[in-house]
This record gives C-alpha cells, sequence and structure tokens, in this order.
C-alpha cells in the first residue's frame, strides 16, 4: 500500500514536497515512480528513482525543477518541486515496481505494481 500527502494549491512559482509512503518491505525492492495526471489527459511520468536511491530520471518537463528522492529505513519517498507552474496541476501519483529483472525504473506506468489513491497539486498562475 502507497499513502501519498503533501499536495495543495499554490501559486506559480512556488514549491510543494509531496510525500509517500509504502507499507510493503522491505522498501529498497521496488523502484519508485512518480506520475500525474492532469483533467482530460492521461496519466504522465515525472520522476523515478532506483531501489537504493542513487540513480533519478527525470521528464523534461520537469528536469532542474523537481527532485526524487527516498528513504528505506522509513519506508518513504518524496518528490520536491520547485518553480511550480500551471501547467504542473494536476493528480500525483506514487508508484512501485518490484520487477528484478528491468534495469533501470521505468517511464511507462504500465511497468508499476502498486499505486497510491494521488494527492491533488495545484498551481494558480
Amino acid at each position: 500500500q502507497l499513502v501519498e500527502s503533501g499536495g495543495g494549491s499554490v501559486q506559480a512559482g512556488g514549491s510543494l514536497r509531496l510525500s509517500c509512503a509504502g507499507s510493503r518491505r522491505p522498501f529498497s525492492n521496488y523502484f519508485m515512480g512518480w506520475f500525474r495526471q492532469a483533467p482530460g489527459k492521461q496519466r504522465e511520468f515525472v520522476a523515478a528513482i532506483s531501489r537504493p536511491g542513487d540513480s533519478t530520471h527525470y521528464a523534461d518537463s520537469v528536469k532542474g525543477r523537481f527532485t526524487i528522492s527516498r528513504d528505506n529505513t522509513k519506508n518513504m519517498g518524496y518528490l520536491q518541486m520547485s518553480s511550480l507552474g500551471p501547467e504542473d496541476t494536476g493528480v500525483y501519483y506514487c508508484a512501485a515496481d518490484d520487477t528484478w529483472s528491468r534495469p533501470v525504473p521505468s517511464r511507462n506506468p504500465a511497468h508499476y505494481d502498486y499505486w497510491g489513491r494521488g494527492t491533488q497539486v495545484t498551481v494558480s498562475s
């Protein structure tokens, strides 16, 4: 089970930190990813992180503004978002993938086995 928190409403240029609490152990067995879905649009990849947290991957649209991290000792994942714009509005989901055969985290949401219910992020201009 994954539970997101930290969403909210901010002005453009602001920051938010999303958290994802995982209950499956050991948490370090899973790739972790963040995805988002805006109204009327498909769910899109935002960021992903390797099992030990030493490798990160970002969508071009968030690179340099968002930072994904994790603390396996606390079963927690994080997404630090800064310089937010209206285009970042949507429901943000954390997801976990336990496929050991995959060498790097996937950007494809279909590859993720476990999902949270999402947290709303609204950025006003």
